[in-house]
């Protein structure tokens, strides 16, 4: 209703740096907008050619309309070139295949921004980069501190801890409604935001990455807090709380890990004990040999076993011993915590026995172990 034109917005704003008053200052303009778009697009210093191609396409653009209609032209190019939808890393002359080379100070600007911010350098770090200083050690530290005191740091937690704690699973876990109904998906995006928080909090603080395993507080909001039981939480802003369980301390406590570790009906020690193999120590293990049977589940009028005997049972058969003899006391050291995180001292009307013996002969006693 009553339509009066484009509105004014901030992302508008933004593009556009300058306006033409006349014809004859529209195109002075319009390389100041492109040019300055091309350095924030490609991540680099922009060059003639740059320019020559890109002023062609809002020549074509102006053309058909007006100024506005050139530029959107230009940008429209710029978005659909290979420099801005990837990050290439140039490989100089007379190197050997497999040979270790320094990058340049700008690709360095690109794998540092995207590393810490999830998004491209700004301006301070492209200028850095294209005087060659970003290279300095000095110099790269202030700016890995100055980035790291940015909001957009907050993207290091987010998608680097994400992605390495495969926290992203859990929007689709989904434990069996009628045995866990506490379970939510806000409790799955507090789960999400905790690990997060904690990442975060030890990169701030510079502290130990050992911190990681030991840290013996966490980040809590009301639906978290009464989900482990922690009182006095009330709200929905996450708050740093001290915790008095020494197995809820670091990763292995968080009910986000064991959630995205287990089933929908149990826990699965075997995924528990990959998890930490493979993500936090960095040992894959071998991959299950082809026609290996399943673990068998509990069924109706047969005996209620727990999941460590019907463990026991899966490890009788030779090809199977193996591998599990490797993940299942890790996994079965954290049998306390329920297919949701909760603790728990029973499982099917068992006492929950967490001992065991790891592959280098490390006794096993719970999580703490």
């Amino acid at each position: 209703m009553n339509v009066s034109g484009v509105s004014n917005s901030p992302s508008r704003r933004r593009i556009f740096k300058c306006r033409p008053a006349s014809t004859i200052e529209e195109e002075p303009c319009a390389k100041e907008i492109i040019s300055r778009l091309v350095e924030q697009a490609f991540r680099r210093p922009v060059t003639p050619e740059d320019m020559e191609g890109l002023m062609v396409q809002y020549q074509a653009g102006r053309k058909e309309g007006n100024f506005e209609q050139g530029i959107q032209a230009a940008l429209s190019s710029i978005l659909a070139r290979p420099e801005f939808v990837f990050r290439f890393e140039y490989i100089p002359e007379n190197i050997a295949p497999g040979q270790i080379f320094p990058i340049s100070d700008l690709e360095l600007a690109s794998r540092l921004s995207y590393f810490l911010w999830s998004s491209g350098p700004d301006d301070e770090l492209r200028k850095l980069a294209s005087e060659g200083k970003l290279k300095d050690p000095v110099v790269l530290e202030q700016q890995v501190k100055r980035m790291l005191m940015a909001p957009k740091s907050e993207a290091l937690a987010e998608n680097f801890a994400g992605h390495w704690l495969r926290l992203g699973g859990l929007q689709d876990v989904l434990p069996e409604a009628m045995l866990y109904p506490q379970f939510t998906r806000n409790l799955a995006v507090s789960m999400r935001r905790e690990v997060e928080l904690l990442f975060d909090n030890i990169v701030r603080e510079d502290r130990n990455v050992l911190d990681l395993l030991k840290a013996d507080y966490t980040f809590v909001d009301e639906v978290l807090a009464k989900h482990y039981g922690i009182p006095n939480v009330i709200g929905n802003r996450f708050q740093r709380v001290q915790l008095t369980d020494p197995n809820r301390f670091g990763l292995l406590g968080k009910a986000g890990v064991l959630t995205i570790t287990a089933l929908a009906n149990r826990t699965s020690p075997v995924a528990r004990g990959k998890y930490v193999l493979e993500v936090l120590i960095g040992s894959s293990p071998p991959n299950p040999l082809p026609n290996v049977p399943p673990l068998k589940e509990a069924r109706d009028n047969q005996k209620t076993l727990s999941v460590r005997e019907r463990m026991e049972q899966h490890r009788d058969n030779p090809a199977c011993s193996a591998c599990h003899q490797i993940m299942d006391p890790i996994g079965l050291a954290l049998e306390n915590f329920d297919p949701t995180g909760r603790w728990r001292i029973n499982d099917s009307g068992f006492p929950i026995d967490p001992s065991g013996q790891m592959y280098d002969g490390t006794k096993l006693d719970g999580p703490i172990g």
